[in-house]
C-alpha cells in the first residue's frame, strides 16, 4: 500500500526532523535527488548529460532553493544551467550562490524575453516555483515561463510537485505545471495520485520523515495488496463456501444491464451467482451457470446482493430494492439503486442499516451527499459518514471511503474504462467480492484496481506489456468483462 500524507502533516514532520540535523542537510539530500532524476530526464531523452542545457524556475523559499542546488550539481556534471528568478530578493541565498559560484547563469524573470528564451532553448525545465506551502494557480510571470515550456515542447520536471495544482486535492484552478516527472521528498501527497496526468512519474527521495509522521491520509493499493485478497477455491471449497452472490439488474428496457453485472460476479470467481429481475432469460441464455428467477423472493439465499443495474427508478425498481435490503446482507448499491435510495427515505434508512457499498459517479454523488466539488476525497469521506456506508466515487481517479474516515484512491492510469456498461461490469464484481466475505472497503478498492486493469488488457487484445505503456484502442463493456478473468490471473500472480 503507498501511502500519502498531507501538506500539512509533513511539514509537520519535516519541522521536526530539522530541529535535529544540520542546516541545509536535508534540501542538499533533496536537491542531489532532483539532480539524479533530471540527469536519467536527459540522458533518456535527449541521450546525455553534458553540454545539455537546463532552465530553473525558481520561487521564493526552500522550493526555489532545491532546485538551485540541484542545478548546482548539474552544473558540475556538464550541463548548462540557466536559473530564472521569479522573485530575485527572495532567492534562497545559498543555493544562489552555489550556483554562480560554478558558472550557472541567473537571470530575471522580469526580462521576459530572455527568460522565455531560456525555457524555449532548454533540454528540460526544473519546476521549483511553489512546493507544498502553494495554494491557486500560477500567477505572472511565472505562468507565461510555464506556457513557454509548453509550447515549445521542454519536458518539466517538478520539485516535489506540479506548481498551480493542491497538493491535498490534486485541483487545478487555473494555469499549472504538467509534469513530466516529479521527485517529491519524505513521504507521497495525496497530489501524486489524484492528479497523475499532472505529475508523471513521481519519485520519492526518503529524508528519515517515517518517525515523525502520524498514520497516513490516504492510500493507494497496489498488486500486492489486492492479489493476496482476491478469493480463489481451496481444496476444502464447495460452491457455497466461496461465496454465493445475488444480482438485482435490469429491466425490459435494459437487459444488457443485467448480462453484464451478472457475468462480472461469474468472471469474478463466485461460488455461485443468482439472478432476479426480468431479464432472467437473457442472463440463462449468456449465462447457463447462473440460477436465475423473476423475483427476489424466488432467488434463494445468498451472502451479498448487488441491486440497482437497469432496474428502473419506479414502483417495480423500489420494490426490488426493498426486498434485497430486508434480507440484511452486504450489498453494493449502484446506479438507479442510488437514485431511489437518494428520492425514498424508507429505502436510505434500510441501506444505513446493512454493510454497503454505493458506487456513484459525479451525478449520481450529488443526488445522495451534495456536489462533488474539487475536493474529491473529502466529499467521499462525506458520504461515507452520512450514509453510514462505503462509497466508492468513480473517476479517472477512484476514491473509496468508509464511515471510520479511512480513505484510498485508485487511479486508472488509462480512460478505456470510461464506456457505456462499465460500471455494471464493476458493481458485478464487488458483489461477489462481498460474498466471498470481503469486508466492504476492501471489497470496493480491489474491485475498482481490477476492473481498471481489466480495461487496460481490453483495450491492447489482453497484452500485459502493452497494458502497462496504456497504448491500445477504444472498447465496449463486453470486452472489459471478457477481460477479468486474466486480469484476476495476473493479479494474483504478480501480487504471490
Amino acid at each position: 500500500m503507498r501511502l500519502m500524507w498531507t501538506a500539512e502533516q509533513v511539514r509537520a514532520a519535516e519541522d521536526v526532523l530539522l530541529k535535529r540535523t544540520p542546516e541545509g542537510a536535508l534540501m542538499r539530500r533533496a536537491a542531489h535527488g532532483v539532480s539524479v532524476r533530471a540527469a536519467a530526464l536527459l540522458a533518456e531523452r535527449v541521450g546525455g548529460v553534458v553540454g545539455r542545457r537546463v532552465t530553473l524556475l525558481v520561487g521564493a523559499g526552500n522550493n526555489g532553493g532545491d532546485a538551485l542546488w540541484a542545478g548546482f550539481e548539474l552544473r558540475r556534471r556538464g550541463v548548462g544551467v540557466t536559473a530564472v528568478l521569479l522573485t530575485p530578493d527572495r532567492a534562497h541565498p545559498a543555493g544562489l550562490a552555489a550556483l554562480r559560484r560554478v558558472g550557472g547563469r541567473v537571470l530575471d524573470a522580469a526580462e521576459a524575453d530572455r527568460a522565455e528564451a531560456a525555457v524555449r532553448d532548454a533540454d528540460l525545465a526544473i519546476d521549483g516555483i511553489v512546493g507544498i506551502s502553494g495554494r491557486g494557480p500560477l500567477r505572472e510571470p511565472a505562468a507565461a515561463l510555464v506556457a513557454a515550456a509548453a509550447g515549445a515542447g521542454i519536458p518539466i520536471l517538478a520539485v516535489d510537485l506540479p506548481s498551480g495544482v493542491d497538493p491535498d486535492t490534486g485541483a487545478a484552478p487555473g494555469p499549472a505545471v504538467t509534469a513530466a516527472a516529479t521527485v517529491t521528498f519524505g513521504g507521497y501527497k495525496p497530489v501524486h495520485a489524484l492528479a497523475p496526468h499532472r505529475c508523471g512519474p513521481v519519485h520519492l527521495v526518503d529524508l528519515g520523515l517515517a518517525p515523525y509522521l502520524p498514520a497516513a491520509d490516504l492510500h493507494v493499493p497496489e498488486v500486492v495488496d489486492v492479489g493476496p485478497r482476491w478469493p480463489v477455491p481451496g481444496p476444502t471449497d464447495d460452491k457455497y463456501t466461496q461465496g454465493v452472490v445475488g444480482i438485482a439488474a435490469g429491466s425490459a428496457v435494459y437487459p444488457g444491464a443485467a448480462v453484464l453485472a451478472t457475468g462480472a460476479a461469474v468472471a469474478a470467481t463466485s461460488g455461485m451467482v443468482r439472478f432476479a429481475g426480468s431479464a432472467a432469460d437473457q442472463v440463462r441464455a449468456r449465462w447457463p451457470e447462473v440460477v436465475a428467477a423473476g423475483s427476489v423472493a424466488d432467488t434463494g439465499q445468498v451472502q451479498a446482493w448487488t441491486a440497482g443495474p437497469g432496474i428502473g427508478t419506479g414502483a417495480e425498481g423500489r420494490d426490488t430494492l426493498a426486498a434485497v435490503l430486508d434480507q440484511g446482507v452486504p450489498v453494493c448499491l449502484d446506479a438507479d439503486a442510488i437514485t431511489l435510495v437518494a428520492q425514498t427515505p424508507d429505502l436510505a434508512d434500510a441501506a444505513a442499516e446493512v454493510p454497503a457499498v454505493f458506487t456513484p459517479h459525479d451525478r449520481e454523488f450529488a443526488r445522495i451527499a451534495g456536489e462533488v466539488g474539487t475536493n474529491r476525497v473529502a466529499a467521499a469521506r462525506r458520504a461515507a459518514a452520512t450514509l453510514h456506508a462505503t462509497v466508492l466515487l468513480k473517476g479517472n481517479v477512484t476514491v473509496v471511503a468508509d464511515p471510520t474516515g479511512r480513505a484510498m484512491a485508485l487511479p486508472a492510469g488509462s480512460s478505456w474504462a470510461a464506456t457505456a456498461g462499465s460500471g455494471d461490469v464493476l458493481s458485478g464484481i464487488i458483489g461477489a467480492l462481498l460474498a466471498a466475505g470481503l469486508e466492504p472497503w476492501w471489497a470496493a478498492g480491489c474491485a475498482a484496481f481490477l476492473h481498471s486493469r481489466a480495461a487496460a488488457l481490453a483495450a491492447v487484445g489482453g497484452s500485459e506489456a502493452r497494458a502497462a505503456s496504456g497504448v491500445g484502442a477504444p472498447i465496449g463493456a463486453s470486452a472489459l468483462l471478457a477481460a477479468v478473468p486474466e486480469a484476476i490471473r495476473q493479479v494474483r500472480r504478480l501480487g504471490a
